[in-house]
C-alpha cells in the first residue's frame, strides 16, 4: 500500500508540475519579445511552432526537422485518424511478464516449465516523443518469491512504421507444469531452478493503409482513431536467443517419464526473418473504446552457435508475434490493457523446442 500511495503521490506531483509549466500567465508581445527562448517556450504553453519564439540555429533547425518528419511519418486520413491536441502525457503503468519452454517428443510425450509472474511498477512523463520514467520490482516491494531477471522495451510508432526493440535475462523462479505422463492427471507444479534465458528481439514493419489505420491510437495513446480501420503490415525481424536447462537434479523416478530427455540443454541461435502480418483497429460507439489486435508471424534464416546442444549450424526459423490492446478514453483521461506475446520455434534432432515471452500491461494517464 504504501508503493501505492507513493506512485500516486509521484503521478500527481509530475502532472501538477507540467500543468504549472503548460498554464503560465499570457504576456504581451512586448515583454515576449524580449524573453530568452527558453522561457518564450515556456510562455508559449510548450507550442514548438509559435511565430514569436527566438530560437537559436540549431534549435530552430531541430523544430523543423520535427516538422518535417511530422509531415512526412504522420499524415493521416482525418475522416478516420487525428491528433489528440496535447503534447504531454503522464502515466502509472503495471508491467507483468513471465517466460515459456515447452518440448514436444511426440504428441502425448512433452515438457512444459513456466516461470512465475515477474511484476513491475512504473511512471512516465512523456513530452511529444521524449519520455522519462522510474520502475519499481513490485515482486520484491511486495515479498514475492524472488529470482534474478531484467527486462528492457523500447518502442517508436509512427503513421508509416514502427520500431521496437526487447529485452529480457531470467534465471530460476520456475515450475515444471507437464512431464510426460508423469503426474497421470494431478496438477503439477515442481520447482525448478536449474534455468537460464536471455532473449533479444528487434522488429520494424511498414503499415500499407498508414493513412486510415493508426498503431500509435491503440499502444501509445498519441492518436484517436476515429473509424474502425486495418491494415496489412510487413517488415524484418532479428532475435537472439540463448537458454540452458539441467535437468540432473530431479530425480531419475521422474526422469523416466521423458526417456528421451537429455540431462542438459543449451540453445544458443539467432534468427534473421521476415515477418508479416495484419492489425485491425475497432472503434466502439461513442468513440471512447478502441480495440485492437495484431498478429505478426515470421520465417527466415536461423544460426544455431557451437555452444548449443545440436550439431545443426544452419537452420529453418519460424515464429510468432501477437499483440492486442483495450484502450478506453474519457477527454484528457486514458486507460488500456495491452498484451504481448512473442515465441520461438527451434526444430532439434528428436523434438520441437518453443520458447515464448507473454506480457501483460495495465495503463492509467492523463493528457494535457
Amino acid at each position: 500500500m504504501k508503493l501505492r500511495h507513493s506512485a500516486i503521490i509521484i503521478l500527481i506531483a509530475l502532472v501538477s508540475a507540467a500543468q504549472t509549466l503548460c498554464a503560465a500567465e499570457p504576456v504581451d508581445s512586448t515583454e515576449f519579445s524580449r524573453m530568452p527562448w527558453v522561457k518564450q517556450l515556456i510562455a508559449s504553453r510548450f507550442n514548438v511552432n509559435h511565430p514569436g519564439i527566438n530560437y537559436p540555429k540549431f534549435a530552430r533547425f531541430c523544430v523543423k526537422v520535427y516538422n518535417w518528419g511530422d509531415r512526412t511519418f504522420n499524415s493521416y486520413d482525418t475522416a478516420y485518424v487525428v491528433g489528440t491536441g496535447k503534447n504531454w502525457k503522464a502515466m502509472l503503468r503495471n508491467y507483468n511478464w513471465s517466460t515459456g519452454n515447452e518440448m514436444f517428443f511426440s504428441t502425448k510425450s512433452y515438457l512444459r516449465i513456466r516461470s512465475n509472474p515477474y511484476s513491475d511498477i512504473g511512471l512516465h512523463l512523456s513530452f511529444m516523443a521524449v519520455s522519462i520514467g522510474y520502475t519499481w520490482n513490485a515482486n520484491a516491494v511486495f515479498g514475492g518469491e524472488s529470482s534474478l531477471r531484467r527486462s528492457f522495451n523500447f518502442n517508436f510508432v509512427c503513421g508509416l512504421f514502427s520500431a521496437g526493440i526487447n529485452y529480457s535475462k531470467a534465471s530460476g523462479g520456475t515450475k515444471i507444469t507437464h512431464f510426460g505422463d508423469y503426474a497421470q492427471g494431478r496438477k503439477l507444479r515442481y520447482k525448478f531452478n536449474d534455468i537460464s534465458q536471455e532473449s533479444l528481439s528487434g522488429t520494424l514493419y511498414y503499415f500499407f493503409n498508414h493513412k486510415k489505420y493508426s498503431q500509435g491510437a491503440a499502444y501509445t495513446y498519441s492518436r484517436y482513431q476515429l473509424k474502425s480501420a486495418g491494415s496489412w503490415l510487413s517488415g524484418i525481424s532479428l532475435s537472439h536467443q540463448r537458454i540452458m536447462m539441467d535437468f540432473s537434479s530431479l530425480p531419475e523416478e521422474m526422469l523416466e517419464h521423458l526417456p528421451s530427455l537429455k540431462r542438459y540443454y543449451s540453445f544458443h541461435y539467432a534468427d534473421y526473418d521476415i515477418l508479416g502480418g495484419y492489425g485491425y483497429n475497432w472503434v466502439l460507439k461513442p468513440r471512447k473504446w478502441l480495440i485492437n489486435a495484431t498478429a505478426l508471424p515470421s520465417v527466415g534464416y536461423k544460426h544455431s552457435y557451437e555452444s548449443a546442444t545440436d550439431d545443426k549450424k544452419d537452420m529453418f526459423s519460424a515464429n510468432l508475434r501477437a499483440s492486442f490492446s483495450v484502450v478506453y478514453n474519457y477527454r484528457s483521461l486514458f486507460m488500456s490493457a495491452l498484451g504481448n506475446f512473442e515465441g520461438h520455434f527451434y526444430f532439434g534432432k528428436g523434438y520441437t523446442f518453443f520458447n515464448s515471452i507473454p506480457s501483460l500491461s495495465l495503463v492509467a494517464g492523463v493528457r494535457f
